[in-house]
């Protein structure tokens, strides 16, 4: 079975690169490596979710699901200094990655652990779950990662979804439909779907 980004112990030889880029004003250096989503450049469904999310009205922590090298975690850490920011993702050579750029960037409120899924995550009251997820690990596992997170995020907490049309958005948003009972469409910019769901539970 080939590699991919969503292996757990990536085999391929460490071949470091490190890049430079811009997300939402904040000036970012990220390091990456083979065996890592995205390694040269931040893809664009992850650019378009950043440039659409808006920070949750109610208090508590953010959940970056898949982080890899942690662009979106960091993005989030810059741009909401006062909540604590959680990073996990099931691949190892990403977490460490993760980890390497949150303190490269000199982020304090953000950490980086290892976590299939949501599996590690500890907390029932998060305010917000933001995700580009895995979807060539398949659609059960997407769908994990949505049962899951309406089951950690707490009262009107909410969840963001890129997807692209051609990965599934419509099944995606049946999905989070039959949880969350509504979803937004955010945004849609060249096939990408930025999808959002509260937990609404009265």
């Amino acid at each position: 079975m080939s590699e991919h980004y969503f292996s757990k112990n990536p085999k391929s030889e460490s071949n470091p690169f490190q890049f430079q880029t811009t997300l939402k004003s904040h000036s970012l250096t990220f390091q990456t490596d083979d065996g890592v989503f995205s390694k040269k450049q931040i893809d664009y469904g992850t650019q378009v979710l950043l440039e659409s999310f808006e920070e949750p009205k109610r208090d508590g922590e953010l959940l970056d699901v898949g982080c890899g090298y942690g662009p979106i975690g960091i993005t989030l850490a810059k741009e909401c200094p006062n909540r604590t920011i959680h990073l996990v993702d099931v691949n190892e050579r990403a977490i460490l990655l993760a980890q390497k750029n949150i303190n490269q960037n000199r982020v304090e409120n953000a950490s980086a652990y290892l976590s299939d899924g949501l599996a590690q995550v500890k907390s029932s009251e998060l305010a917000a779950i933001i995700t580009n997820p895995p979807f060539r690990a398949g659609k059960q596992v997407v769908h994990q990662i949505i049962d899951d997170s309406y089951r950690a995020l707490g009262e009107s907490g909410e969840l963001w979804v890129v997807v692209q049309k051609k990965q599934g958005a419509p099944s995606l948003r049946t999905k989070m439909e039959s949880l969350f009972n509504h979803v937004e469409v955010v945004k849609r910019d060249k096939g990408y779907f930025v999808l959002k769901s509260n937990k609404l539970t009265s």
